[in-house]
């Protein structure tokens, strides 16, 4: 998110009236600086800590009590980063609604960077188990993307391939329905992704695509997914496009019972990746 940069100057200062730990009115600096972003959430700022992210400093609730708010402040202590304590008002006009609940913490944090699909082949190379990446088409909802990302580290995807235009990419939205995924899980975006496919089918990898609508799509108990994989899911009411299906290797669906034919796009691939988990356990 690039905050205030459209008109190319900075956003004048907004001051946001709050209090100390020890009560004192004292003025805090509301403003997202430069191409600084919002992380809210208390497992987002604690895994954004753990990795390593650039945070200028991070705002709490006063009151704010528990495990987590104390491993922020151990964490912001070890890395030398700076807390301030602010009234819970302070933190409801800095978020967003799409962003969710602060849950009383925020945290100022340069952009999360985007790795390229070089980046993400080495991780494959040198990771556990056989190559595993996940490619969408198309996702457009940041909540829909964030929780692919938690789907994604929960299955050990060594990293995901978005595309660049008509797709969010890693917002503060994103960063918070991850719950903190979005520091572990490598994301490469790209202007075309049957380029991408072709690189990654040179490497060894195959491609399929979960598509209910393709005329020769196998089930995925029936697909092999023991070989070094690729899976494509398309974005919300559009599918995957036809381009990328006649690039793929094999089109796999997902069986239902119901008189709904779809899934939502997370979920579809939460099914596929634990079919994935489950051939390769065997």
């Amino acid at each position: 998110m690039h905050g205030g940069r459209g008109s190319g100057r900075r956003r004048s200062s907004r001051q946001i009236a709050g209090k100390s730990r020890q009560g004192e009115s004292r003025q805090v600096q509301g403003q997202v600086q430069g191409d600084e972003q919002l992380i809210a959430g208390r497992n987002p700022v604690i895994e954004s800590l753990k990795a390593g992210r650039r945070i200028s400093r991070i705002l709490i609730a006063e009151g704010s009590r528990g495990k987590p708010v104390d491993q922020i402040t151990e964490l912001a202590s070890t890395r030398g980063v700076g807390l301030e304590y602010v009234s819970r008002d302070v933190l409801d006009q800095l978020v967003s609604p799409g962003m969710g609940s602060h849950q009383g913490v925020v945290a100022f944090a340069r952009p999360k960077e985007y790795v390229s699909v070089e980046r993400i082949l080495e991780v494959t190379e040198r990771g556990a188990g056989r190559p595993l990446i996940v490619i969408l088409d198309g996702i457009e909802d940041p909540r829909n993307f964030g929780a692919i990302l938690r789907t994604c580290d929960a299955c050990g995807v060594h990293g995901v391939i978005i595309r660049e235009r008509r797709a969010v990419g890693l917002t503060p939205a994103v960063a918070k329905a991850s719950a903190g995924a979005i520091e572990s899980v490598p994301v490469a975006r790209v202007t075309n992704l049957a380029q991408a496919v072709e690189k990654l089918k040179q490497h060894g990898i195959w491609v399929a695509a979960a598509h209910g609508d393709a005329t020769k799509a196998i089930s995925i108990w029936d697909a092999d997914f023991t070989v070094p994989l690729a899976v494509i899911i398309g974005g919300e009411g559009r599918g995957v496009g036809r381009l990328l299906l006649e690039s793929c290797d094999f089109v796999v669906s997902i069986p239902t019972m119901g008189k709904v034919s779809s899934l939502n796009a997370s979920v579809a691939l939460a099914v596929v990746l634990y079919e994935v988990l489950r051939q390769r356990q065997r």
